[in-house]
C-alpha cells in the first residue's frame, strides 16, 4: 500500500537564495537548487553552521528577500503572486529580535495577529475573540493576558510571540532562534510546546536552531543547511545514521557522539589508555563520562586498568588499588596517569 503525503504548506523548487547587488553586478549565490517541503503539522529544525545560509534561506522562504531562482510556494501557490495580506493569513513568523510594543498588554499584542482578517475600521469579531482566546492557551499564556509584555522574563515573552503567532490561524509558522535567550529549563519547556503545537495545529512549524541535539531529537524533519551551498532535509535518523551530519558539524578537535546525538569534543586519547569501568546504571554513565573527560578511553573489557565505583554520594571509587572519592578526584587521578593520589583525597 502506498502511503500519500499531504500537499506541503511550505514548498522550496529549485530555489536558489543569495543577493542581488546594484545593477552590472552579478548576484551572490548563497544556496543552490534547493527543494524543501514542509508538511501540515510537521515540526522542522534548520541548522547549519553560522554563515553557511540559514538566515539567508529562512528570509528567502518568507518572502522578506525574493529567490534567485525557482519558486516558494505557500500552500500550493507562488509566494511572490500573493499579497501581503494574503500570506499573513498562512503564514507567521516570529523573529529572535525583542518587539517594541511599548506598555501594551499581552492579551492586546496577541490581538495583532488578527490584523490581516479585520476590515480597515479594526472592528474584533467573536471570531478574532476565540482566535486569541485559543492562541493564549495554546502558547500557555492565558494567566498573563492582563500583564505588560514588558514585566515578563524572556520565556514568557516568547510563548507571548508564538501565540501573537498562532492568532493568525497561519498554515505556516515559522520561528528565527526562538530559544536563543532562554535557559535550559525554558528551552526545554519551549521544545515540549513546539511538539505539541505542530500536533494539535496542524500548522507545519519551521525554526532555525544552533541546538543539534534538539534537531535530531525533536523534530520530523532537519534541514540540514551545508558549507558547500546546499540543503539537505530529511529525517534526523537519516541524517544522523548517513553522513550529513557529521559532514557538516565535525571538524578538528569535533567528532559527531551517536549515543549523546551532538557534536563532542574529539577523543584525543593515546591509543592503550583504556581503563576498565566496573559500575550499572547513571553511576556507570558518568563515571565513563569522567574517564573521557580525564583523556582516557572507557571499555567494559579487560584491560591493563580496571575503575571500579561504588554508588553514594559522592562516589567512592577504586583504580589498580588507589582509592578516591568523588568524581573531582578521580579526574585528577586519571590525569596524573595513576600518579599517588593527594592524601586529602584519599579514603579513611
Amino acid at each position: 500500500m502506498t502511503i500519500e503525503n499531504p500537499r506541503p504548506a511550505l514548498q522550496a523548487v529549485a530555489v536558489s537564495a543569495g543577493y542581488r547587488r546594484r545593477r552590472r553586478h552579478p548576484a551572490i549565490t548563497v544556496l543552490r537548487d534547493v527543494h524543501l517541503a514542509a508538511r501540515p503539522g510537521e515540526l522542522i529544525a534548520l541548522i547549519g553552521p553560522n554563515g553557511a545560509g540559514k538566515s539567508t534561506l529562512l528570509r528567502t522562504l518568507v518572502g522578506a528577500q525574493p529567490p534567485l531562482a525557482g519558486h516558494v510556494l505557500l500552500d500550493g501557490q507562488d509566494l511572490a503572486t500573493l499579497s501581503p495580506r494574503q500570506r499573513a493569513r498562512r503564514l507567521a513568523v516570529t523573529l529572535t529580535e525583542p518587539v517594541d510594543v511599548g506598555q501594551m498588554s499581552v492579551e492586546a499584542v496577541v490581538a495583532l495577529g488578527r490584523m490581516p482578517y479585520r476590515s480597515w475600521i479594526g472592528r474584533e469579531k467573536a471570531r478574532d475573540r476565540a482566535a486569541v482566546d485559543r492562541a493564549l492557551l495554546d502558547a500557555g499564556v492565558v494567566d498573563l493576558r492582563e500583564r505588560p509584555l514588558t514585566d515578563l522574563s524572556d520565556g514568557e515573552r516568547q510563548r507571548v510571540m508564538v501565540a501573537r503567532a498562532l492568532a493568525q490561524e497561519p498554515a505556516v509558522l515559522v520561528l528565527d532562534e526562538p530559544t536563543a535567550f532562554l535557559d535550559v529549563a525554558r528551552r526545554i519547556e519551549f521544545a515540549a510546546m513546539l511538539t505539541r503545537l505542530a500536533a494539535t495545529t496542524g500548522a507545519a512549524i519551521v525554526l532555525s536552531t544552533h541546538d543539534l541535539g534538539f534537531a535530531l531529537r525533536r523534530a520530523d524533519q532537519v534541514w540540514l543547511v551545508g558549507g558547500d551551498g546546499t540543503v539537505t532535509a530529511g529525517a534526523p535518523e537519516d541524517l544522523a545514521y548517513g553522513d550529513a551530519v557529521t559532514r557538516t558539524f565535525t571538524g578538528e578537535n569535533m567528532s559527531f557522539d551517536d549515543a549523546a546525538a551532538t557534536i563532542v569534543v574529539a577523543d584525543t586519547t593515546e591509543p592503550g589508555a583504556t581503563v576498565q569501568v566496573i559500575a550499572d546504571g547513571r553511576l556507570r554513565q558518568w563515571a565513563e563520562h569522567a574517564v573521557r573527560r580525564a583523556g582516557w578511553e572507557p571499555t567494559a573489557d579487560p584491560c591493563g586498568h580496571i575503575l571500579t565505583v561504588e554508588h553514594g554520594t559522592p562516589c567512592r571509587w577504586t583504580v589498580n588499588g588507589a582509592q578516591g572519592v568523588g568524581f573531582d578526584a578521580l579526574v585528577t587521578h586519571l590525569r596524573s596517569n595513576t600518579a599517588p593520589l593527594p592524601e586529602n583525597a584519599r579514603t579513611a
